[in-house]
């Protein structure tokens, strides 16, 4: 579904990704693991084109037997309607308008007639955002607001989904809440690539994992297999 091939990226004169290279395939979930300032972030960014890389490829595939569309250097409003999905860290809510309104945002690139069925349908998935559906984004705990930029991002109608520390800030039942939802979500149909800074619960979650170091891939492997390999242990689950 997701092909990055050597891609080189640039932030001003730093060299941040250094031919790095992936894939996610249709249904999976795959986690990006590695230290703060790894470039996991910037690997998001310039997927759902916030970034541009200087050199590479980015092909993406919205459903099985269609012709790869490059989407390298496209705009992040044309990837949206390819059916690639950013819900960014800090999860980036407008703080003075209404639950609603942050979530029709998620669809204002659409003019079909289902928008009202998926505001229900997000209404359904999290019950919470409808009792609140009036009240200003900014007054949610971090908990609803992540529910609300999961609810945001999924009014666009994703084919895949890229999720960056949605645990951040959460207290731990939150957590639990919103993982639950992401294997909803996947099991809905909806492919997932996600960066979360708790390695442990990332190698749970996903099926395949890269773990990335200074902007190069150093690992990649099936999620069992990375969380029992000793290097990963020591770095990032606090095994010795």
């Amino acid at each position: 579904m997701l092909s990055v091939e050597n891609i080189d990226v640039y932030r001003g004169k730093t060299h941040v990704l250094r031919k790095l290279s992936l894939s996610v395939d249709q249904g999976e979930i795959v986690a990006l693991v590695g230290a703060n300032g790894a470039g996991k972030t910037t690997t998001l960014r310039t997927v759902s084109g916030l970034l541009h890389p200087a050199r590479g490829r980015i092909d993406y595939t919205p459903e099985k037997g269609k012709e790869p569309l490059e989407i390298t250097g496209m705009a992040p409003e044309q990837i949206v309607q390819a059916g690639i999905s950013h819900c960014p860290e800090g999860r980036g809510i407008f703080s003075q308008l209404s639950v609603k309104e942050n979530l029709l945002i998620g669809a204002y690139l659409r003019s079909d007639k289902g928008i009202q069925k998926d505001l229900d349908m997000v209404f359904d998935m999290f019950p919470i955002l409808e009792k609140r559906e009036n009240q200003a984004g900014g007054v949610l705990s971090g908990g609803e607001q992540m529910m609300l930029a999961l609810g945001r991002a999924l009014m666009s109608r994703p084919r895949l989904l890229i999720l960056d520390e949605p645990s951040l800030g959460l207290a731990p039942l939150a957590i639990e809440i919103i993982f639950n939802m992401i294997q909803t979500i996947n099991a809905q149909g909806v492919t997932i690539l996600i960066v979360e800074q708790n390695a442990v619960m990332a190698l749970e979650l996903s099926s395949r994992a890269y773990v990335i170091e200074t902007g190069r891939v150093l690992l990649s492997g099936s999620s069992r297999d990375l969380a029992c390999d000793p290097g990963v242990q020591k770095a990032f689950l606090g095994g010795k």
